[in-house]
């Protein structure tokens, strides 16, 4: 028992005599009220609360926890949780393993049983400190069996980033950190462009020692994933960071950043056709998950780039060539359709159809490749798809499976089993306009010397030239002219909506380049193509231009 409390038995109970209360303490306390120390507080008491906590139970709980939090009690102030076996290692981690001193824990106003609140303390190693503050907030619920009010225990009470499998280390840095630099070498920093946080940390984990830095003493989120980077949170001591040069431009990727930001969920990717050169990566949201890169999507009708390359490559179809584009058509059991049914002259073109994004005039022609497998070969053989990117970070490269029947007609308009991310997109646009795959390169590949995906072969440069026109015109009266408008420069896009199970209004993709940069973009949820994502790529391309 901790100095300063001291328990007699008085009447066959125990009575406490105060001096300091201490874990030891709070156990015989909560024993005579009818709690206990189960990790959601078992008790021994006939009468057991239900409903939500009340304002005063909500009150007195999170002041208690948060009070033996900050005094260092972690082993008392897990016990006022849910799960006090994870809470106490959590907590007293905090001190041990993160060197948290010196906390003030201020909670604010409840919003019904969420209790917000800021923590201002000190970080202590090895002669270095440094003051330390931010915000949190925790939830008190009733215990399932006793009905005592518990503050609901997730990582994230003590550190909003925190989550499970994490913890808090302070110490010196595993890896120095990185001074990033754009091609042009201006610095990048997380601060001006949230949405390189994710990726500065993975750049910093792969090639600070690369980069010949110092380590200094830090803060940081500890993963349990190998794969996934730490995250510092506070720097000590800075050391000496090294520097890393990468493709990204700075100007395109601050336009890039701000596109993205008018809408709640959106990516978007730019990449340089002569070189793969990425030129710039953004998310909205901007801190975790790299969707840009690592997503998996149906792309919608932007596969038609894809498509019309292979249809033409195999002489099915041809840009000036006449094709069918009625309002719907049924493809082995399977109907499909076009927006509003629309339907087109039968003298109009592959052209017209491409630029209006008919569905129907695609799959009339799925019989005429004689090969159901044959827009999986040209995605993987000319398009470089699925053939494991080295881009310097981690990144999704896009799947187009082989398939049959009604499956594989959906593929041709960019829909059923194909899974891309705006990465993936700007880079088929890339192809199409250089009639070559150039593997896409976040950090040059002089710096560690790893491979680059190649395709086994390119785009036949008649091929090439008829879908690049078909994007011109797409741009130019098609359903890309209103988005592309603003756009200088030669110029080409491709519009897509995707369709998604669950969701009543489909993903708006668009892909598109002026001059050599390409860029593609999807906005969940955005509907037609030229309508969200289109003024994402505008804007990105503008500010390349």
């Amino acid at each position: 028992m901790r100095s300063g409390a001291k328990v007699a038995v008085v009447g066959g109970v125990f009575a406490l005599v105060v001096g300091g209360v201490g874990y030891g303490a709070y156990n015989v306390l909560d024993t005579l009220n009818g709690g206990g120390g189960g990790t959601d507080g078992r008790s021994t008491s006939a009468e057991v609360k239900t409903g939500p906590p009340s304002t005063a139970e909500i009150g007195e709980t999170s002041k208690k926890f948060l009070d033996a939090w900050a005094a260092g009690e972690a082993a008392q102030a897990s016990q006022l949780t849910n799960n006090a076996t994870e809470a106490a290692t959590a907590l007293s981690g905090y001190s041990t393993d993160a060197h948290v001193t010196d906390a003030v824990i201020t909670p604010g106003p409840a919003t019904g049983t969420t209790v917000p609140f800021t923590v201002k303390a000190t970080v202590s190693y090895e002669g270095k400190s440094k003051p330390w503050s931010y915000s949190s907030e925790l939830t008190v619920v009733r215990g399932l069996t006793t009905g005592r009010p518990l503050v609901d225990w997730k990582p994230s009470v003590i550190h909003p980033q925190l989550a499970d499998g994490e913890s808090l280390k302070t110490g010196e840095a595993s890896t120095p950190s990185i001074e990033a630099l754009d091609h042009n070498g201006r610095v990048l920093t997380k601060e001006k462009y949230p949405s390189l946080g994710p990726i500065l940390d993975t750049l910093r984990e792969k090639y600070g020692e690369k980069a010949g830095g110092t380590a200094g003493i830090e803060t940081w989120i500890e993963s349990s994933n190998q794969d996934t980077p730490d995250e510092t949170l506070l720097t000590l001591s800075k050391g000496k960071p090294g520097t890393l040069q990468t493709t990204l431009d700075a100007n395109v990727q601050a336009a890039a950043e701000k596109a993205v930001k008018k809408y709640s969920q959106a990516s978007v990717v730019a990449v340089r056709p002569s070189t793969g050169s990425i030129r710039a990566v953004a998310n909205n949201p901007a801190t975790g998950f790299n969707a840009a890169m690592l997503g998996k999507q149906a792309p919608g009708s932007t596969m038609k780039i894809v498509t019309a390359s292979m249809l033409i490559e195999k002489g099915v179809a041809a840009a000036n060539r006449p094709v069918e584009c009625p309002k719907d058509v049924m493809y082995q059991g399977r109907t499909f359709h076009n927006l509003e049914n629309f339907s087109l002259p039968a003298t109009d073109t592959l052209t017209t159809s491409f630029a209006r994004s008919c569905n129907t005039a695609f799959i009339k022609l799925i019989d005429d490749a004689h090969d159901d497998a044959a827009l999986a070969k040209e995605a993987r053989d000319v398009f470089g798809i699925g053939l494991d990117w080295q881009t310097g970070i981690a990144s999704f490269d896009g799947s187009v499976p082989e398939a049959v029947g009604g499956e594989a007609a959906a593929q041709y308009i960019g829909q059923g089993t194909i899974q891309m991310n705006a990465l993936n997109m700007a880079s088929i646009t890339a192809t199409a306009r250089n009639g070559i795959f150039r593997q896409p390169v976040l950090v040059p590949q002089d710096l560690d010397g790893r491979p680059l995906a190649t395709a086994s072969r390119s785009l036949p440069a008649s091929v090439s030239q008829q879908v690049t026109n078909m994007m011109r015109q797409t741009a130019s009266w098609g359903t890309a002219k209103a988005a592309m408008a603003s756009v200088g420069g030669d110029k080409g896009a491709k519009t897509g909506s995707a369709e998604v199970d669950g969701q009543a209004t489909s993903n708006s993709w668009f892909t598109g380049f002026s001059n050599d940069l390409a860029a593609a973009a999807v906005v969940q949820s955005g509907g037609h193509g030229g309508d969200a994502a289109g003024p994402v790529v505008a804007a990105v391309l503008r500010a390349g231009s």
